[in-house]
């Protein structure tokens, strides 16, 4: 069963509110827990025994001490704590809002970066400008730092707004949420239980021609990882002529899914997010049009070019297969792990029926399809019709005045679609200068030399303060 702790203090207004900290001040605190959260390696390597998330949950708790706030941590497996603070509103019957940001990290491939990824260091880049670097920094713990900041100097000063405002640091969010997320949302609804979330990630400030730009997310693809057992004979690895080889079909399989074509979808979203680019109007037409978008990928940047490829189809990525046990014998049996990614229109069934595509009747007899996590068919996009949504345009055009705030979609899972399945407005926030560009910042994802530069700290932590004022308005 999971471990419960909890811990209560009073929340009212015995005493007169103090005078809110200054932005640089706020900025410095989200500096200095964002280095503490990276030094801690709390590595999600997918097995229950990773992520120790507990060093995060313990390292917020303490920052949570002495203020005057409900706090409580949730273990459902040794080390793996998620940690829900609730600072309550003066209404029962106004919206909450829960800032939810995860405390695991994906694991490192040390030799590629140029500094210690687990060091959190402050370094000045080549231009002057002042980047937190480590594993993390990107991909969240920048915004769980800036959001627990906002959230103690709003408890601190004593302001209280008419709704609750949650604070869920979460783990297990980099191996699908099971010992995170999904296991709160599904046995401690009550304890979680909000109108709103805002969490990973957007924010992604372009500018062009046409002016500034800054993308919210409001959906995300839907996982839909699936494991091909590919059945053969075993022989001698001496005599491979007209061998039934597992591992070669596995690799014929993995052949046709590279070079397998589906239609694209260029909605709305998709065009909004292209012009966003400032690509040019001959590369925005490009892409647009059905009949030259292949074409026009193939001559973007790879990571620019990746982006958008997977925003407008179904994606297919073979990432692991064992097989055999001899390197003289051949295989009967191969594995083959495949990351599917379909569109918020498309099913899992939409998933198989391309899969089953793609392997074609000639192979299809010896393999058998097992559906690994999914996500569910509900809902992957929320509303902008909502007044956070709202609150969020609002706040971001208070750092940037004339900036068009656009829907957006990630082509990754967050913890969010747990909350849109139960009909909870989720979106991906933040807000980064325009000092990096989408294509440079999309590459720190989960990549080498991950970093986020001090100003984007600055304005995301602003960000949460200001939206807070908005919606309760």
């Amino acid at each position: 069963m999971p471990r419960t702790m909890r811990h209560d203090m009073l929340v009212g207004n015995e005493q007169e509110p103090a005078v809110g900290k200054s932005i640089d001040v706020l900025t410095q605190e989200t500096v200095e827990l964002l280095q503490q959260m990276i030094r801690n390696q709390c590595v999600n390597h997918g097995t229950p025994e990773s992520g120790n998330e507990d060093r995060n949950a313990r390292l917020l708790r303490d920052e949570l001490e002495g203020i005057g706030v409900d706090f409580e941590v949730i273990e459902p497996a040794p080390g793996r704590s998620s940690m829900i603070a609730r600072y309550e509103g003066t209404d029962p019957t106004a919206p909450s809002l829960c800032l939810m940001g995860h405390t695991d990290v994906v694991p490192v491939s040390p030799d590629g970066w140029m500094h210690d990824p687990f060091g959190g260091e402050l370094i000045t880049a080549d231009d002057g400008t002042p980047e937190i670097w480590g594993r993390g920094a990107v991909d969240m713990l920048n915004l769980t730092s800036s959001m627990m900041v906002a959230f103690r100097e709003i408890v601190r000063s004593g302001k209280r707004y008419p709704g609750d405002l949650i604070y869920f640091a979460v783990a297990d969010e980099e191996a699908g949420g099971a010992l995170g997320a999904k296991e709160i949302v599904d046995n401690h609804w009550d304890a979680i239980k909000c109108d709103y979330v805002l969490t990973e990630n957007g924010g992604i400030t372009t500018s062009t021609a046409d002016g500034t730009t800054v993308m919210m997310t409001t959906g995300e693809k839907k996982g839909a990882f699936r494991h091909l057992e590919i059945s053969g004979e075993p022989g001698h690895g001496s005599r491979p002529y007209r061998s039934d080889n597992a591992l070669v079909k596995a690799a014929k399989i993995v052949t046709r899914m590279t070079e397998y074509e589906i239609a694209p979808k260029l909605d709305d979203m998709f065009r909004e997010r292209v012009r966003a680019l400032g690509l040019g109007a001959e590369m925005e037409d490009k892409l647009l049009d059905p009949d030259q978008v292949d074409a026009a990928l193939a001559s973007l940047p790879r990571g620019t070019a990746s982006n958008l490829h997977s925003c407008c189809q179904m994606s297919f990525s073979p990432n692991m297969v064992n097989s055999g046990e001899k390197a003289n014998t051949v295989p009967d049996r191969a594995d083959l792990y495949v990351d599917i990614r379909v569109l918020p229109s498309e099913t899992q069934d939409d998933a198989d029926r391309h899969l089953r595509a793609i392997i074609g009747e000639d192979l299809l007899p010896s393999v058998k399809i097992n559906r690994l996590f999914d996500s569910p068919d509900g809902p992957s996009m929320s509303s902008t019709d909502t007044p956070l949504w709202s609150a969020l345009t609002d706040s971001v055009q208070m750092a940037y005045p004339t900036a068009r705030v656009v829907p957006s979609m990630v082509t990754g899972g967050t913890d969010a679609r747990f909350f849109r399945a139960k009909g909870v407005p989720a979106y991906g926030a933040g807000l980064l200068s325009n000092k990096v560009s989408f294509a440079e910042f999309g590459s720190r994802f989960h990549g080498h030399n991950e970093r986020i530069d001090v100003e984007s700290l600055k304005l995301t932590t602003e960000l949460w303060l200001n939206v807070c004022n908005r919606l309760w308005a």
